[in-house]
């Protein structure tokens, strides 16, 4: 009888292991991007329209900027370390991509609009790559783009004028006529970056 239940369970454990197998095959059948993630996405809709003011002083929106696979990094000019680094890398990860024949926009939001004028902008930006996109605008304006993308930042207490901004440090890739597909951790290099990217983009649709 022990035998018999010992066999019974065994063949149950293979049942759902093999149906939770299955599962997962069908659900990343159902994503045409599965092989180019670099991990699970979470829930939740992330990305969305927004409407900033770009580095040359002009209003524009999500679908004038964004209407090329995007590299899309929340950041502020005034950054002691993280953010040059970051956006030095995502630069770096457009000129490899730009090897491979993929055209790839760098797009640089600012979430210190206090400090962050379009002149300041487009300085940081022209220095580190003459595709990226400086994007700052209203306090407002900066708050929705940031709700939009689920990131994090806060100012610090101190100076009026020398303060430090915490913040999220991920980079969201989009595709155009897609939206959000993927985001990239600080510890991403630019080659890693760089294959993943192309993998979205010889995959879309």
């Amino acid at each position: 009888m022990t035998r018999t239940y010992a066999a019974l369970a065994a063949a149950a454990v293979a049942g759902l292991l093999g149906g939770t197998a299955l599962y997962i095959f069908l659900q990343q059948g159902d994503d045409a991007f599965a092989q180019c993630r670099g991990g699970q996405v979470g829930g939740g809709d992330i990305g969305g329209p927004f409407t900033l003011v770009d580095d040359t002083g002009a209003t524009v929106t999500d679908a004038d900027v964004l209407t090329k696979p995007s590299l899309i990094y929340f950041g502020y000019t005034f950054c002691p370390d993280v953010c040059p680094l970051d956006a030095a890398r995502n630069a770096e990860a457009v000129d490899i991509l730009e090897e491979f024949g993929v055209d790839v926009t760098p797009v640089f939001i600012s979430i210190d609009p206090q400090r962050d004028t379009p002149e300041v902008m487009a300085e940081f930006t022209e220095n580190l790559h003459p595709k990226m996109v400086g994007l700052t605008g209203s306090p407002e304006q900066v708050k929705a783009a940031s709700q939009a993308y689920k990131t994090f930042y806060r100012k610090q207490d101190g100076d009026a004028d020398f303060y430090l901004v915490d913040h999220s440090t991920f980079t969201y890739l989009t595709m155009p006529g897609i939206g959000f597909v993927d985001f990239f951790r600080r510890e991403d290099t630019a080659e890693q970056m760089a294959e993943r990217v192309a993998c979205f983009a010889s995959n879309t649709p």
